[in-house]
């Protein structure tokens, strides 16, 4: 697999890399496992809420309009 990279984001990468004493290739690898990681979580995050939401499983309005008065919104 080869990856283009813009000269700011090179330059930066062999900076990093230098910084750290680990290679172009372990930061990139890295960096796109964070990236997976990140987006593989908030995808079960979201199919987890649309879950409850088809469960009708909803925070009442009464403790949902007590939370914005604790945080000094108006939901009324």
């Amino acid at each position: 697999m080869s990856v283009r990279l813009s000269d700011d984001i090179e330059q930066k990468l062999v900076q990093l890399a230098q910084s750290t004493g680990r290679t172009k290739s372990w930061l990139a690898s890295q960096a796109i496992q964070d990236y997976l990681d990140r987006e593989a979580w908030q995808i079960a995050e979201i199919q987890a809420a649309l879950q409850e939401a088809d469960a009708g499983d909803f925070v009442p309005e009464h403790e949902m309009n007590a939370k914005f008065q604790r945080w000094g919104i108006n939901a009324g």
